[in-house]
């Protein structure tokens, strides 16, 4: 992987437990070599943000769940990039997501749901998290990777009434684990800097 590309993880925190995944994400996909990362939280965009988000060759999503969805935050982001949507500015960009909830469940499937149905709209190619479920056999721990059994991204669940420093090792180990196959994704899909084909309008 000798060429170089740029993901950002563009995220909406309230209480710091999805800045901890989204800081894991970025330390995955700063793993492999040739990558740049960027942190981006939606909620304090700036112009460079944007700009950075616009030249990214891959752009993680996260967001925390409330009420079975993504976060008011997160979606007044969503909804600010009509624009790019319109002119389909992301399309063929790699897109992946994660997410959290102060239960195993919260309906976080949905969350993800939008994230890669938000993906979808902008002609995003999706990245799964590419991980069997962990810890659903008598033999085995919460500490496996991908504890809370997630395909469609990544998953955690952090305790209402403990901070964000004390997340669960597995699940910032889930993240980490995104962020380098985003990355890994990314590589192999860009190798020869191939341009998609413009989409008709």
């Amino acid at each position: 992987m000798s060429h170089e590309i740029s993901v950002a993880i563009a995220y909406h925190s309230r209480f710091g437990h999805t800045a901890n995944q989204a800081e894991a994400v970025r330390r995955g996909a700063a793993e492999v070599p040739g990558t740049t990362v960027r942190l981006i939280a939606v909620d304090a965009i700036t112009e460079e943000d944007w700009a950075a988000l616009d030249t990214a060759d891959a752009v993680v999503f996260g967001s925390p769940t409330y009420l079975g969805d993504v976060s008011a935050a997160f979606r007044t982001f969503a909804e600010s990039t009509s624009g790019r949507w319109a002119s389909q500015a992301w399309r063929d960009k790699i897109a992946a997501g994660f997410v959290n909830s102060g239960t195993m469940s919260g309906d976080k499937l949905n969350a993800l749901q939008s994230l890669s149905i938000f993906a979808a709209q902008h002609g995003m190619t999706w990245v799964s998290l590419g991980l069997l479920p962990g810890w659903n056999r008598s033999t085995a721990s919460d500490q496996d990777l991908n504890r809370l059994g997630f395909w469609l991204g990544a998953a955690a669940q952090s305790n209402g009434d403990q901070g964000a420093e004390q997340m669960h090792p597995s699940d910032l180990a889930t993240a980490e684990h995104l962020g380098r196959r985003v990355a890994e994704q990314t590589h192999r899909i860009t190798v020869g800097d191939v341009r998609p084909v413009p989409a008709e309008v």
